[in-house]
């Protein structure tokens, strides 16, 4: 990625709603210079959606938490269903799959701590694969909504 690339990308994390035309004039380059940029850079996977950023709020999941899980057996099929399981249920955000002593890290959005507390009562620890999980409220989220390439490693 080149300069014009970062910009391009930094601009639509920006605001992805703005029109090509404000893209171009905002970079200093053409239109039709931005638009085949833009394609590239969505073709190339760099680009991969566009999306809206809603309040949690005001579709009634005020609290969230983050989630620990331990699974046991450890083997790909066991995590892949309780992957799919987790990301089926309404309350789950995002879902990874971690490294160290825990397996899985779950941030969830719900409308109160008895519906957090539900949640883990009667979906999760209902799972006969899960062997230990933590639930840690949330307080405050911050997140960067642009985020930059870094450069390579040793550079």
């Amino acid at each position: 990625m080149d300069d014009i690339d970062s910009a391009i990308v930094r601009e639509l994390q920006r605001d992805a709603r703005q029109t090509n035309r404000d893209l171009a004039r905002r970079l200093n380059i053409a239109p039709s210079t931005c638009l085949e940029r833009v394609r590239a850079l969505r073709a190339r996977g760099v680009i991969t959606g566009y999306r809206a950023t809603v309040d949690l709020r005001a579709l009634n999941r005020p609290v969230q938490a983050l989630l620990t899980v331990r699974i046991r057996p450890m083997n790909r099929e066991v995590i892949e269903r309780f992957k799919a399981f987790l990301t089926s249920l309404p309350e789950v955000l995002s879902v990874y799959v971690v490294a160290g002593g825990d397996d899985f890290l779950v941030h969830v959005a719900v409308p109160d701590v008895d519906r957090l507390h539900a949640l883990l009562m009667d979906q999760v620890f209902k799972r006969r694969e899960v062997v230990d999980c933590r639930s840690s409220v949330i307080y405050q989220h911050v997140a960067n909504d642009i985020i930059e390439a870094l450069p390579p490693s040793g550079s």
